[in-house]
């Protein structure tokens, strides 16, 4: 089984260079390939990228700068991610939009769902940028909206983790891993899924989550194959 349409959401560090600082050529080309594999499979892809790689908060508190500007900042962060992504994918061959929910028409276009969706049903590549256009709300929130307003058969959130543990896998060895989970679950063992209302979103409105270690030869292809991957979270 493969899924008609998926969600990915990946951070901005993965952009970015050993430090998952600025844009990397070579990480921006790699992930990249990986996304036009899955887009040439015909499955059709929705991405939300992060913008810690440029700028995130609670690392800059320190600049005096207060939350709600610094957060319109680290939308913009993800437009700088999404633009570069985009000019990567159309380069290996595969067309590709960004739509942001910041108005910013000299290089991207507004955030339309059903022009969104139109997109999808041309096998275009669509990146929600900007967030959910509001501070306070993270990416992983943006993706979980835009997933539900997509239509998409789940949301894919690419890690640097296999899966989802029972504990902190890279400080307790006997971690636990899960190959399925439901909500209800995660919530009473309180795993770090996703923030708090990303998970709720997801939880409501049944939208399935698959946590995965992107960095494996063709993960995101396998998992939006529905290959034996990660955690699903259901």
């Amino acid at each position: 089984m493969k899924y008609k349409r998926i969600m990915l959401k990946i951070s901005g560090e993965v952009l970015g260079d050993k430090n998952g600082e600025g844009i990397e050529p070579e990480a921006l080309n790699k992930i990249a390939k990986e996304i036009v594999k899955v887009s040439k499979a015909g499955i059709e892809v929705a991405i939300v990228c992060g913008g810690g790689n440029m700028w995130r908060y609670r690392d800059t508190k320190k600049a005096g700068i207060e939350r709600t500007t610094s957060d319109y900042m680290g939308m913009m962060a993800t437009i700088m991610n999404g633009v570069a992504l985009q000019s990567a994918i159309e380069r290996l061959g595969v067309y590709c939009r960004v739509a942001t929910s910041l108005d910013l028409p000299q290089i991207a276009e507004p955030y339309i769902r059903r022009r969104a969706l139109r997109h999808l049903e041309k096998n275009r590549v669509v990146i929600c940028a900007g967030g959910t256009g509001n501070p306070y709300f993270t990416t992983d929130t943006a993706a979980a909206l835009r997933a539900k307003e997509l239509e998409c058969d789940i949301l894919l959130k690419a890690t640097k983790v296999d899966g989802v543990y029972d504990a902190d896998p890279e400080k307790v060895k006997n971690a636990k891993r899960y190959d399925k989970i439901g909500f209800q679950e995660a919530i009473e063992k309180d795993l770090k899924v996703m923030d708090q209302t990303a998970f709720s979103l997801c939880r409501e409105s049944n939208m399935k989550i698959l946590v995965f270690n992107m960095h494996k030869k063709d993960a995101i292809l396998q998992a939006a194959k529905g290959k034996k991957v990660g955690t699903l979270v259901s």
